[in-house]
């Protein structure tokens, strides 16, 4: 009887410590909620599908991708991008539609702001005066004007005046968002693209050997390309390098 009283006192000694230790102890936590810290960066810089946030920042990578577009060059060779711009007297210019119909172009960057242009078209007339010289051989001479609104020499007005003043007879063609002009790659005013009736491109550079403000070169590489092409061979000097303005996209 001793010892079935004794087990009682001592389950209930034991009963009434954990009872205790129960209470005293600190009341276990409930599970957390997720963070919120991945969604709270997202609202504060929120991406779009090319990576920018609205801070207008991009990652390193993909920054360099979009530098590397916006440098790249157009190899000799390959097809010229095709587009489709308005002159200053509001006609619509195609280049697909010019090298279909066996024209052989020369695109010509344009700013008559420049006084690289200037010097082409001022007491020397290098522009007008090639294109006359191929003007009944299947050549188009086209000036493109990619200057941003409220730049330099940018926009029709501008460009129709330096039509008239230089007596231009070729189309300028107003690319005020760069669109064609970033296609191409085109940095400098003027920079020339000579695009055969494949309508790949066949010369890429400079308009002549003198890279100064002051007079032209002794040696035109656009004539001679069209020359070489106007006898079946392969353009002697494809590349040079352009010089002149910056094109102010």
């Amino acid at each position: 009887m001793k010892i079935t009283r004794l087990s009682a006192l001592l389950l209930t000694l034991a009963l009434g410590t954990t009872a205790m230790a129960q209470s005293t102890a600190p009341a276990e936590k409930p599970a957390e909620a997720p963070k919120q810290q991945t969604d709270d960066h997202a609202k504060d810089k929120p991406k779009h599908a090319d990576g920018e946030h609205k801070d207008g920042k991009k990652k390193d990578g993909e920054k360099k991708a979009d530098d590397s577009k916006k440098a790249a060059k157009l190899d000799i060779g390959s097809a010229a991008p095709d587009f489709t711009l308005t002159d200053t007297e509001g006609k619509e210019h195609k280049l697909s539609d010019l090298t279909k119909a066996g024209k052989t172009v020369v695109l010509q960057w344009f700013n008559p702001g420049c006084p690289f242009v200037v010097k082409h078209y001022g007491e020397k007339k290098t522009f007008n005066d090639l294109a006359a010289k191929w003007k009944d051989k299947d050549v188009v001479f086209i000036a493109i004007n990619s200057g941003a609104e409220g730049k330099e020499g940018a926009g029709k007005d501008a460009s129709a005046k330096a039509k008239a003043d230089w007596k231009i007879e070729y189309p300028i063609l107003i690319d005020s968002k760069g669109v064609v002009g970033k296609a191409y790659g085109a940095k400098r005013t003027p920079e020339m693209f000579v695009i055969g009736k494949d309508g790949t491109i066949k010369y890429h550079g400079a308009i002549d050997n003198d890279d100064k403000a002051d007079k032209p070169g002794t040696t035109n590489y656009v004539d001679a390309a069209l020359s070489d092409l106007a006898a079946g061979k392969p353009v002697t000097t494809a590349t040079t390098k352009p010089y002149g303005c910056s094109v102010k996209y």
